[in-house]
């Protein structure tokens, strides 16, 4: 069974910096695109970044460019968001995806991807 967990979040104040994990099992982790997207009350889920199976290609939201960093640990089979300079508009329930499919949209979309994790949520306080 595909699973992907996610842990990380908390409170943290404005400005400061989290790191979150999502393990995945079940799967064959390099042959798959990983991505992060966020939902915040009240709004739909938003892409945050994504890391290209193939290629070592990388996309960000103009939102958190720059401040975010999406890695992957093939070893330790897990993706990482780096989160600095965080903002309370960060607030969300964070959420780890899998697609071992190409993307017409730089895996911007919720549709592109096949697995999900059930979220952790990440509170900045200002």
């Amino acid at each position: 069974q595909v699973q992907l967990v996610e842990s990380g979040g908390g409170l943290v104040q404005a400005g400061g910096s989290l790191r979150l994990s999502c393990a995945v099992s079940g799967l064959t982790f390099s042959s798959y695109t990983m991505g992060w997207f966020r939902q915040a009350p009240g709004k739909e889920r938003e892409f945050v970044a994504a890391s290209r199976w193939i290629g070592g290609r990388t996309y960000y939201a103009d939102s958190v460019k720059g401040r975010f960093t999406i890695s992957r640990d093939n070893a330790k089979i897990t993706v990482y968001l780096q989160m600095n300079s965080l903002k309370s508009e960060d607030t969300a329930v964070y959420y780890c995806g899998a697609t071992a499919r190409a993307s017409n949209n730089e895996y911007r979309i919720t549709g592109d991807y096949t697995y999900w994790g059930q979220g952790t949520q990440v509170t900045v306080s200002s």
